[in-house]
């Protein structure tokens, strides 16, 4: 496939053996970015673990602390005081058996969805739904919580979820190109921390493989991360 002039312009400011320091990364990252909207800046942690195994799994959820400068939709799916409490802290969407009678007709215009422990039964008529797109709520995420009013304040302040996939990477935003680079490098710092501190006890050998960033439209800078 033959890429666009834009795209080998970039490539050729990106030394592809270079490992770049935390801050020329950024600051590469930023050089690179020429698309006229403003590209998101992605993390890719490739570990050493095998998360096939229970026993080897590492996700978690950041605040970062500079936000992920994306206006991210929230769907609670509660009743009663919880309703209220939800519309009140600034919920996009929030209802009970409406919503999931929605999402089952295929409506999804929502980022995260929180719900309660006690509609985690109603849930999971639609974990099937939910689950394969990212968005099914879970404990471990603190998307299925009794206190609404705090996740959604951590959610819209820039809480950001990082987990395996399939092939053992972990793929997270963290920010906007129009952050600079030293808000992109604060959120990083971050990110990486807390990566660092899931490894989990079954990991053996080492734990972080390779390091990359990326724009929305830029090629992959691999950063020199040692911890």
């Amino acid at each position: 496939m033959n890429k666009g002039k834009r795209y080998k312009e970039i490539s050729s400011k990106v030394e592809k053996s270079t490992l770049y320091s935390v801050p020329d990364a950024m600051n590469l990252a930023i050089e690179t970015a020429k698309a006229k909207f403003d590209e998101t800046v992605e993390l890719h942690v490739k570990l050493g673990v095998d998360g096939r195994n229970a026993d080897q799994q590492v996700r978690g959820v950041v605040v970062l602390p500079n936000g992920t400068g994306k206006q991210v939709k929230v769907l609670v799916i509660a009743k009663g005081d919880n309703a209220d409490i939800a519309e009140k802290a600034g919920a996009d969407y929030v209802g009970g058996d409406e919503m999931i009678a929605k999402i089952t007709g295929g409506w999804l215009d929502f980022d995260v969805c929180v719900t309660t422990p006690d509609m985690m039964p109603v849930i999971g008529r639609i974990a099937k739904i939910l689950g394969p797109k990212g968005l099914m709520p879970n404990p471990k995420s603190g998307t299925v919580t009794t206190d609404i009013a705090k996740a959604l304040k951590e959610i819209k302040a820039g809480k950001v979820e990082y987990r395996l996939d399939k092939s053992n990477i972990i793929h997270v935003m963290i920010g906007k190109v129009s952050f600079g680079a030293e808000k992109l490098q604060e959120n990083f710092t971050a990110i990486m921390d807390a990566i660092v501190k899931a490894k989990p006890a079954a990991a053996k050998g080492t734990y972080i493989k390779s390091v990359t960033v990326s724009t929305t439209m830029g090629v992959g800078i691999k950063v020199n991360y040692n911890n």
